[in-house]
């Protein structure tokens, strides 16, 4: 860096410093040199627009679009926007009576849908390679008063992975996500396609499917899995391999190992680009479970989990002799199992979701784990040397928002080393097994999670609160849609 450069550096740091987030402790100081070397190079290159975003409650990217002169306010000042967005349920209605004397969420401070505030983090800038001329930047997201949103997806996993690191304790997760990819045949843009949720679009195959892993199919694809994978790539995503799965028009993507922050906002990212780089190209992907269409294949999040000495490094995962469990090992494992039916809200978010626990279709269906056995939830893979030996959850769909999801694990998980659980023995046959099912519904979901204790002791009663009113409204609407099973089951017998 030149002494020009230094200067320059040097002056935009001493205005972060009286900005609003400096002063509020919203922005550490030791990281307000990464903020000023981001407000440089937005200003210096051929980005003209920043899209500022955070992660709401569902896992999807909101935000606003600045013009690149105005990167230096949003780290001195925030950006703001309204506090509803986070009290949305997956149609867009706000759930809660914000217009009342008491909006029940957030201790006052969302009454009246009034304003919070983006932090942005300087570490998440990454400009677009389907869109050029535009970046991204992740922010944290506050209350207009500086203090932090309790259930802000982001603030969530944050404290979660701290709780880790009080232990000495750090989690490495590696990703395999399975998703869809169909062609667009009718956008249903008609004013009569609107609504809270509008129509979803008419689709086709891009290929006939059940048959996992063959070559053919993958040259079938192809192009578009390398559209998908230079792009991934082209953000700093660490894809290590991209394969064709069991049902039409299924791909999935398996992602190197990284720490759970790194990787939930890494999941964010493909998502949102594998949506955008899709819709450009008149197609459609979706990561929705099991998608309401003939023939198809429910799609699942597989997280590999390895717990390592934060001092060390070392994994603690690996055994001595084959076929033993370590200590951690042990306890984390018994730790997910014990509040997996509390979790299942984190990790299976959707009414759609629970329709993929069917017995003899490579999903869990009840809470057991088994040595390499891709039935069972959880399922082993550690081996004496083996510095990869980690376990892989099946539990999770890729609807589940990352932040929540991973938060899910690492306070399970600890909750099994803090109360020196041991893990039962493993199954060899799990869905013959007398083990405990998972949640069969949605409701089942939420009824577990507001009886359980692990996320008001971890999270707080407010967090409970909050997920569990945004979750009973889509409940609430699933239940009152009149569907096209009650219309043939009753419409001709009565």
């Amino acid at each position: 860096m030149g002494c020009a450069d230094l200067t320059v550096t040097q002056d935009l740091v001493a205005k972060l410093k009286d900005g609003f987030l400096a002063r509020s402790g919203l922005l550490p100081e030791d990281g307000l040199a990464a903020c000023a070397d981001v407000i440089a190079r937005v200003g210096a290159g051929e980005v003209e627009t920043v899209r500022v975003l955070f992660a709401d409650q569902h896992g999807v990217l909101r935000g606003k679009t600045i013009v690149a002169d105005a990167i230096a306010a949003a780290f001195t000042s925030g950006i703001s926007l309204p506090s509803s967005l986070l009290l949305k349920d997956t149609s867009h209605r706000t759930v809660f009576p914000v217009w009342s004397e008491d909006a029940g969420i957030g201790s006052g401070l969302m009454q009246g849908a009034g304003d919070m505030v983006m932090v942005p983090d300087p570490t998440t800038l990454r400009t677009l390679p389907w869109s050029p001329h535009s970046a991204w930047l992740f922010c944290d997201v506050a209350f207009k008063d500086g203090t932090p949103i309790p259930f802000a997806p982001r603030t969530v996993l944050k404290r979660s992975v701290d709780a880790l690191a009080g232990k000495s304790l750090a989690l490495t997760l590696g990703l395999e996500v399975e998703f869809h990819v169909f062609e667009v045949v009718d956008d249903r843009l008609q004013h009569a396609d609107a609504g809270m949720p509008g129509l979803p679009p008419a689709t086709q195959l891009l290929s006939q499917g059940y048959q996992l892993l063959t070559e053919n199919i993958y040259a079938k694809l192809e192009t578009i899995v390398d559209d998908l994978r230079r792009s991934a790539q082209a953000l700093g995503l660490p894809i290590r391999s991209t394969e064709i799965e069991m049902g039409p028009s299924q791909i999935e993507f398996v992602f190197d190992p990284a720490d759970p922050v790194t990787h939930a906002d890494n999941m964010m990212m493909f998502r949102a680009m594998a949506k955008q780089v899709c819709a450009q190209q008149g197609l459609h992907a979706t990561f929705m479970c099991r998608p309401t269409v003939a023939n198809c294949a429910s799609s699942g999040w597989h997280l590999h989990q390895s717990l390592v000495d934060a001092q060390s490094g070392a994994n603690l995962f690996v055994p001595d002799t084959m076929g033993a469990l370590t200590p951690q090992a042990s306890a984390w494992i018994a730790g997910l199992l014990h509040h997996a039916n509390e979790s299942c809200l984190l990790t299976t978010p959707t009414v759609n979701g629970y329709k993929r626990y069917q017995p003899y279709q490579l999903a869990p269906d009840r809470i057991q784990w088994g040595r390499d056995n891709r039935g069972a939830m959880i399922r082993g893979l550690m081996t004496p040397g083996d510095a990869a030996s980690r376990i892989e959850n099946r539990v999770a769909d890729t609807t589940a928002n990352p932040y929540y999801f991973f938060a899910s694990q690492i306070l399970g998980g600890l909750s099994g080393i803090e109360n020196a659980l041991q893990a039962p023995p493993p199954v060899e046959t799990p869905y013959e097994s007398d083990a405990e099912r998972l949640p069969v519904t949605l409701l089942d979901a939420i009824i577990a999670f507001e009886a359980g204790t692990l996320f008001k002791t971890g999270l707080g009663d407010e967090f409970v609160a909050y997920m569990s009113g945004l979750k009973r409204a889509e409940w609430q609407r699933y239940v009152s849609a009149l569907s096209e099973w009650e219309q043939r089951e009753y419409f001709s017998l009565y």
